[in-house]
């Protein structure tokens, strides 16, 4: 596997949909098909039963960089984790024949060990490109959840948008409608 260091914002959704199926977000652990489900979306291969116990560690691991206090700690936990299967960069040309940094993964590198080192060159390239300030908690209340903002705008609010960011709207929506009734 070839992980592309200038293209981190899919690494970063990558890292944000992990962190979203914690019990702090959903309430309850994603099941072994949901988790699945997430990694085909990103062209990962199915996970076996083995894999299931170690991505969870893997999702503590991501959660701890997001949840860094400073830059340097960030930096620090993301290399970790881009050193779990990730090798020395390499330059090769793309599909149109430009030439970008890669970073190789292991020939016999495991599930998990590709996934963190998506993962840890995405955050990487986050924190370089964007800044620490990028990564941040959840604003839906009652919410634990943190997410990396790779967004244009950086104005991204909520961890998970169609789940907490829906919530938030359909609360306010009923206390308007309550106001409005009296």
């Amino acid at each position: 596997m070839l992980i592309p260091i200038a293209d981190y914002a899919a690494g970063v959704e990558v890292a944000n949909d992990l962190v979203g199926t914690s019990p702090d977000v959903r309430g309850s652990e994603a099941i072994p098909g949901e988790l699945a489900d997430l990694l085909a979306a990103h062209d990962f291969r199915a996970p076996d039963a083995a894999d299931a116990e170690k991505i969870r560690f893997l999702r503590g691991e991501v959660r701890a960089v997001m949840e860094s206090a400073t830059e340097d700690e960030a930096v620090e936990r993301a290399s970790l984790l881009a050193g779990h299967a990730g090798l020395a960069p390499v330059l090769r040309r793309d599909p149109s024949g430009r030439w970008q940094w890669y970073v190789p993964t292991a020939r016999d590198a495991s599930l998990v060990g590709e996934l963190a080192a998506v993962i840890g060159v995405a955050l990487l390239g986050l924190v370089r490109a964007l800044g620490h300030g990028r990564f941040r908690a959840c604003a839906a209340p009652g919410c634990g959840g943190v997410f990396a903002d790779a967004s244009r705008a950086g104005r991204r609010r909520y961890c998970t948008p169609e789940l907490c960011g829906n919530r938030l709207n359909v609360a306010n929506h009923r206390a308007r409608r309550r106001a409005v009734a009296r």
